[in-house]
């Protein structure tokens, strides 16, 4: 299999470092490009607009200014020799996940087995990466959280 469109969706975790990493390699071994995906959970932004003081539109501006923020920092070391493409979207990150990977035709996609998500959406619903292997067009690696990853603070 040659992979040239890597999908990697990162939440800024430390697992997700890991699969950025992994896809950095791969997208050099197979002369690809990267699209760093970042998804900002519809959820979240349900339940923070119900107590905070931003409302609507004005909380998911500021959502996404931080989000592309982040990102910026998370891809600050991004080697010059690899494409990339970053995309910021709204929605359920299983779902967004799976829809950008067929619009995009991506032929894999790398992601972190385990997210920043809450414990209890996991125990009851399942991990993002589960969802996603289950319902994507294409082949998923899904990377562990390795010791020194865990080690080295997250975003």
């Amino acid at each position: 299999m040659v992979f040239q469109k890597i999908l990697v969706p990162v939440d800024f975790s430390a697992c997700s470092r890991e699969a950025y990493a992994m896809a950095v390699s791969l997208a050099r071994q197979f002369n690809g490009q990267l699209l760093i995906f970042h998804v900002i959970n519809s959820r979240d932004l349900e339940l923070l607009a119900e107590v905070g003081s931003l409302k609507g539109d004005a909380l998911e501006k500021a959502l996404h200014k931080r989000a592309r923020l982040k990102l910026g920092v998370f891809l600050s070391k991004h080697p010059p020799d690899v494409k990339m493409h970053r995309i910021v979207v709204d929605g359920i990150p299983f779902s967004e996940i799976v829809k950008i990977s067929r619009k995009e035709k991506a032929d894999l996609i790398v992601m972190g087995r385990y997210g920043g998500t809450g414990e209890l959406d996991k125990i009851f619903f399942g991990s993002t990466a589960e969802k996603v292997v289950r319902m994507a067009p294409c082949a998923v690696l899904s990377i562990p959280l390795t010791e020194r990853a865990a080690r080295r603070p997250s975003f």
